[in-house]
């Protein structure tokens, strides 16, 4: 065969293989913590793709604004609000019978609702931090997927994805608490994925490291907003959009191929505490 043919072919291959992506256009994708940070920016990816959105949070007057935004730059996109806590599991397992029905086929949920609280050693912890951050960070998610998952499977059709953390792999000293939830979601997503393997389901884990431009920090040192800049000082951390690319990338990958885990980190930073502060030139000589 001639070089020309090869290449021709190639060009074939290539053409197929993108037809196989899954679109997101008219799905329904669920989306939690979608206040602020990560979700708000997946909101925003998902509605450049067309999506139909379930936006939930805990902050009813911030959803309905962030609602409108949307609407306004994608008009025909169709945005369905919930105030919701996912720590509430009775609340959370009542929400797929509560949906619109155009709303009701869920077919991507993304569980990114979350928590960090303070940072105390072992022998100094507060119990009612690590109490809220469990309830949050993983019986949000055990919650999350046990209502919608039923749904996907009827249908035959669905992928959650759930919002992890370098933490959930790499442990780092006063981060016990959160340490553990984050590992208890890698643990979940594990499992789901093996629950899962004999169905079109697919199950991912995006594991970020420093991700700036968020709420994160603020909550984790209870407000203090200088001690929460201080942690971005001088390194160019991820972006929330950063993340919510990664997302998008899992969910319209071919419906034959899950990504299991995405682990991320910007390029100054090797693990959880492991950062070099050289500021926007990313340490350029």
């Amino acid at each position: 065969m001639s070089v020309m043919a090869d290449d021709a072919s190639a060009r074939i291959h290539r053409r197929e293989r993108g037809s196989q992506l899954t679109s997101m256009d008219g799905r329904v994708v669920l989306i939690t913590g979608a206040t602020a940070g990560i979700g708000e920016s997946c909101a925003w990816a998902f509605a450049a793709l067309n999506a139909k959105l379930i936006l939930a949070g805990r902050r009813g007057e911030v959803l309905n604004k962030l609602q409108k935004e949307i609407q306004e730059d994608y008009p025909s996109v169709k945005v369905h609000c919930v105030v919701l806590d996912v720590g509430k599991t009775a609340d959370v397992a009542a929400l797929p019978e509560q949906l619109p029905e155009e709303f009701h086929d869920v077919a991507v949920l993304v569980n990114n609702a979350g928590c960090a609280l303070g940072l105390s050693t072992a022998a100094t912890n507060d119990t009612a931090f690590g109490a809220e951050m469990m309830n949050t960070n993983v019986m949000g998610v055990i919650a999350m997927t046990r209502a919608f998952l039923p749904g996907m499977l009827e249908r035959n059709f669905g992928h959650v994805i759930n919002m992890g953390s370098i933490a959930g792999s790499q442990p780092y000293g006063q981060g016990s608490m959160y340490c553990a939830s984050k590992f208890a979601v890698s643990g979940f997503t594990q499992c789901a994925q093996h629950d899962l393997k004999d169905t079109p389901i697919r199950i991912t884990s995006i594991s970020p490291g420093l991700v700036g431009n968020t709420e994160f920090s603020v909550v984790r040192f209870s407000g203090d907003k200088s001690a929460a800049s201080a942690v971005y000082d001088n390194i160019v951390a991820l972006h929330p959009d950063d993340v919510a690319d990664n997302v998008v990338y899992a969910a319209t990958r071919p419906q034959h191929v899950q990504i299991a885990d995405i682990k991320m980190y910007c390029t100054n930073q090797s693990g959880p505490k492991d950062v070099a502060r050289v500021g926007p030139n990313l340490g350029a000589k």
